[in-house]
């Protein structure tokens, strides 16, 4: 189990040395993507259960520390920032970032509807019913990517 894991990791290129995971952290990742409970997985590395628990979740708070890393980078290059005030009804979102687009000269692919959605997703509970609670700031990368940052992720 753990060599074929080390073999789909080579294959898929995954280095420890360039990355936020360390090999233990890829190896659990990937065996519990397979849908291998943490009691396997630390019988075949020799450990306990809540060795393997505990690598799991430093492995996933790492994940998620460094997509939040590259949403901040996105964020800092993308030409168009727009900044929601708190309040702002989420009808109202579309409209702000269509015009801030308009005049940056930056096409958002997205229809006014599918973009209140990503908003409203990606701002988790930054939004409440149709009202955006703390402020946003919406950045739209020169390729239409949008990204929403609030004030509890900055």
């Amino acid at each position: 189990m753990i060599d074929e894991i080390d073999e789909l990791l080579e294959d898929i290129g995954f280095d420890p040395d360039s990355s936020v995971l360390t090999q233990r952290q890829a190896q659990v990742l990937a065996l519990r993507e397979r849908e291998i409970s943490q009691a396997e997985i630390a019988e075949a590395l020799g450990t306990s259960r809540a060795n393997i628990s505990s690598v799991e979740a430093s492995a996933r708070e790492n994940l998620s520390k460094a997509r939040e890393t590259v949403a901040f980078a996105e964020a800092l290059r993308a030409p168009v920032r727009v900044r929601i005030p708190a309040g702002t009804d989420l009808y109202d979102v579309p409209e702000l970032v269509y015009e801030a687009c308009d005049e940056a000269g930056v096409k958002v692919d997205h229809t006014a509807p599918d973009l209140m959605k990503v908003v409203s997703d990606a701002a988790g509970n930054a939004v409440t019913g149709r009202r955006i609670a703390p402020p946003l700031v919406i950045g739209v990368t020169s390729d239409g990517v949008v990204r929403v940052r609030h004030r509890e992720q900055e």
